[in-house]
């Protein structure tokens, strides 16, 4: 008889082994490649709980599309070597940084257009199964326009999915994107 086997929160070894403090909190996956052409970006957030404490040993991954909208994997993208993920650990105050390029607007398996976005993975400590959302930019005049934006979340919830636009520095756009797993502005999480 086969059975599934239940999800467990992650253990405590879990920050130790991939965003240890012995390696400053670094990316351990990163995909800035210095031939890919496009707006280079930054994106800094935090991640912080029901109760507004920062979540010092989280990991996030992201996906994306490259600046012409192709998926690595997926059709023919400009510059193969981009493949679109990277991966970091929170700080001991919650924080996370992404350096990247701004990804391209794309067409969905249903043939309509989708904003430009940042697929985000969030695995954390008391997390049974890892949350999955989205990173929207507040100076692209799609974004409130993308379908799942439109028509799938609440409109006083699509704010949770939008990065702020910051100061820029000298060979990139800032953003900022914070992250609250409950309560109030509880960030939106998709169920695929």
């Amino acid at each position: 008889m086969t059975t599934p086997t239940p999800s467990q929160t992650i253990g405590p070894f879990f920050a130790y082994c991939l965003t240890s403090p012995d390696y400053g909190y670094k990316l351990v996956a990163d995909n800035v490649i210095k031939s890919i052409s496009g707006q280079r970006i930054q994106i800094t957030g935090q991640v912080l709980d029901g109760e507004r404490c920062p979540i010092p040993d989280a990991m996030l991954e992201i996906w994306q599309a490259d600046p012409e909208g192709q998926f690595y994997g997926v059709g023919k993208p400009k510059d193969p070597s981009f493949t679109g993920f990277a991966r970091t650990g929170t700080d001991i105050d919650g924080n996370f940084l992404f350096k990247t390029v701004k990804p391209g607007v794309f067409k969905n398996s249903a043939g309509a257009l989708q904003a430009p976005h940042i697929n985000l993975t969030l695995f954390a400590r008391g997390l049974l199964r890892h949350l999955t959302t989205r990173i929207y930019f507040s100076d692209e005049k799609a974004t409130y326009k993308d379908p799942l934006i439109a028509h799938l979340v609440p409109k006083l919830r699509r704010n949770t999915l939008v990065a702020t636009l910051e100061e820029n520095k000298e060979d990139r756009i800032c953003y900022t994107f914070n992250i609250k797993l409950q309560g109030e502005n509880e960030t939106v999480f998709l169920h695929w």
